[in-house]
C-alpha cells in the first residue's frame, strides 16, 4: 500500500497469507482477526483452508477486517498478499489488488520481476536469529501492521499474550517488533 495510504484504511481490508503447513499461516491470520476483533473493536472474518496434510501441504489464511459488519468472509481482491513459499506466491499472486501491498519472505520466494509494491523481507533469517524459525510468520506480521495501520501494535501484543503458550511469547513479541522495526525503516526510505 502507498505511503499516502498507510493510515487512510478503507472500510473493509482484506489480508490473505499464503504458505504451507506448518509455517504458522493460520496462526498469523488468526492473531490479525483476534487483534481486530476482540482489542481494537472491528468487525473481522478469518477463514482458512489447507491440503489435507499436517505440515507441508498448501494453506492459505484470509482475514477480512472492517469499521462495519463483515458481510462477506472470504477475501475476494486482497490489499495485502503476504506469502511464506514459493509456490503459494505463484497461486495467489492474481488475488491481489493491482494497488495492494506484496510481502514475501525472501528466504522463500523468488518474486517476478513485474511486481508492484513489492516488500521482501527476511523473515526467516530473522526469527531464526530470535531463536526459532517458526517465528518467521509473525515477523511478517509485524511488517505488515507496521505499513498498512490496520490494527494498533497493542492490539497484535494482546492477541499473541492471549493466544500463545507463555514460553514463546517473548519471543513471538521480540518478532512482531523486529518486523514492525522493519516497516518504519521502508516506510522512511
Amino acid at each position: 500500500m502507498p505511503d499516502s495510504q498507510q493510515n487512510s484504511v478503507s472500510p473493509t481490508y482484506q489480508v490473505r497469507f499464503g504458505g504451507v503447513g506448518g509455517q504458522g499461516i493460520v496462526l498469523s491470520g488468526r492473531l490479525l482477526g483476534k487483534a481486530a476483533a476482540l482489542f481494537d473493536g472491528k468487525d473481522a472474518v478469518c477463514t482458512q483452508t489447507y491440503g489435507p496434510e499436517a505440515r507441508g501441504g498448501a494453506s492459505r489464511s484470509d482475514v477480512v477486517i472492517s469499521d462495519e459488519q463483515v458481510d462477506y468472509p472470504f477475501v475476494t481482491k486482497a490489499d495485502v498478499l503476504a506469502v511464506f513459499f514459493q509456490e503459494a506466491y505463484v497461486l495467489f499472486r492474481d488475488a491481489l489488488k493491482p494497488d495492494g501491498l506484496l510481502i514475501v519472505d525472501t528466504e522463500l520466494v523468488q518474486p517476478f520481476p513485474d511486481d508492484k509494491n513489492l516488500h521482501g523481507i527476511p523473515a526467516t533469517k530473522i526469527a531464526e536469529g530470535l531463536g526459532s524459525r517458526m517465528a518467521a510468520n509473525v515477523v511478517i506480521l509485524g511488517f505488515l501492521v507496521g505499513m498498512t495501520g490496520i490494527v494498533s501494535r497493542e492490539s497484535v501484543e494482546n492477541a499473541i499474550r492471549s493466544t500463545m503458550k507463555e514460553k514463546i511469547v517473548d519471543m513471538n513479541l521480540k518478532a512482531f517488533d523486529a518486523g514492525m522495526q522493519l516497516a518504519a525503516e521502508s516506510s522512511a526510505t
